[in-house]
């Protein structure tokens, strides 16, 4: 007899599968142990999911108004965009619930397709940023696709000659009132005797508004950079006004890293010459800044109101004189790359918008056949 039938039983098959697997989980300790975990310590408990409104408060509101110029516009434009699903935790934000989002501001809002991509665009490189760092681990928005922008999307607005006329007899009107509501307040001080204020009789403008209007239909700027704007960035010598990458609006068709010059047109020149002398600024100095706080504006949006309302214009907006600056280039038979390089469009696919203007462009090249 065996002596050692004696003393063990005999191994079966399921013994063999119990060594195996407690010899695999001695191989994964050990090799945790060697990464520097603690395979012994107790797990952690779930940590809470991460919401949008956290997301943005929390982590990249920090770092994009250090990182970006305009960082703190795009948050307040997520969280007014996206209220709704604000309390939501961003992995759970589904395609659908764009999808649902976008349907339901075109009906309701009557958003234009252009302004719902840019918003989705910024909701979706917000998230990408959050999954980089480690914030989230899945893109719950990555499959959706941008809305289609028809030809309704890029129509653009200019001024027709009679709102033009218009405008600028609403303008002057607006100046006449500034001033003899001054000169009927310096009197009421003067009976008061209280010290007066600056009498406005003798000043080519009565405020900012005209002479910021002007330089924005003979230039096509931006608000923000016609803002950001400097007296050394005007050239009476060349007659040439430039704005600097710094107060340019980062966008995919703006030339962001190059300076655009605009040559001054006598209109525009003898417009800032008087604006200059009146304001009696230079140099560093903000071409247009705030009357409140002397820093810079941020907006004139009860003036400009104001203004279309007395001309009676109507779905003009701010930017549009933009697009009347171009405009007007285009039906005066200006080709379409000087004026891209005027609006300082990186390419030509913006500057298109502007191609029906110039029906004659195309007529002056059929007719090269005959």
């Amino acid at each position: 007899m065996n002596c050692l039938g004696s003393h063990f039983h005999k191994i079966g098959d399921a013994d063999l599968y119990s060594v195996s697997q407690a010899r695999q989980a001695t191989i994964e300790f050990l090799a945790a142990v060697n990464r520097g975990e603690m395979p012994w310590a107790k797990p952690e408990a779930p940590k809470e999911k991460l919401t949008l409104k956290t997301l943005l408060n929390d982590f990249y509101t920090p770092w994009v108004a250090e990182h970006r110029r305009s960082g703190l516009k795009t948050v307040a434009s997520l969280k007014s965009a996206f209220s709704l699903i604000m309390q939501t935790p961003v992995e759970e934000i589904t395609v659908v619930d764009v999808e649902q989002w976008r349907t339901k501001k075109r009906k309701e809002k009557n958003s234009k397709a252009a302004t719902l991509n840019r918003q989705t665009i910024a909701l979706k490189a917000t998230i990408n940023w959050a999954l980089k760092r480690g914030l989230i681990e899945n893109h719950p928005l990555l499959r959706l696709e941008k809305l289609s922008e028809d030809d309704s999307d890029t129509k653009v607005r200019y001024l027709f000659p009679e709102e033009r006329e218009r405008l600028f007899a609403a303008l002057d009107a607006r100046e006449e009132r500034i001033k003899a509501e001054r000169d009927s307040h310096n009197k009421e001080l003067k009976k008061r005797k209280q010290p007066l204020l600056p009498d406005l009789k003798g000043c080519t403008f009565a405020d900012y508004i005209k002479p910021m209007i002007i330089v924005s239909l003979h230039t096509g700027i931006r608000q923000g950079s016609l803002f950001k704007l400097l007296w050394s960035d005007v050239s009476f010598q060349e007659n040439v006004l430039s704005i600097r990458p710094a107060i340019i609006k980062i966008t995919k068709v703006s030339q962001s890293k190059k300076i655009i010059h605009i040559p001054m047109n006598p209109t525009l020149t003898k417009t800032l010459l008087a604006w200059q002398k009146q304001t009696e600024r230079s140099g560093d100095e903000l071409v247009f800044p705030s009357p409140k706080t002397g820093a810079v504006m941020d907006n004139c949006k009860k003036a400009w109101a104001g203004v279309l309302k007395a001309a009676e214009i109507k779905n003009f907006r701010w930017h549009d004189m933009r697009h009347d600056f171009a405009s007007q280039l285009v039906m005066k038979g200006v080709d379409l790359n000087t004026v891209r390089e005027l609006l300082g469009h990186a390419d030509m696919k913006m500057t298109l918008r502007y191609a029906h203007l110039a029906p004659q462009v195309k007529r002056a090249a059929v007719d090269l056949l005959g």
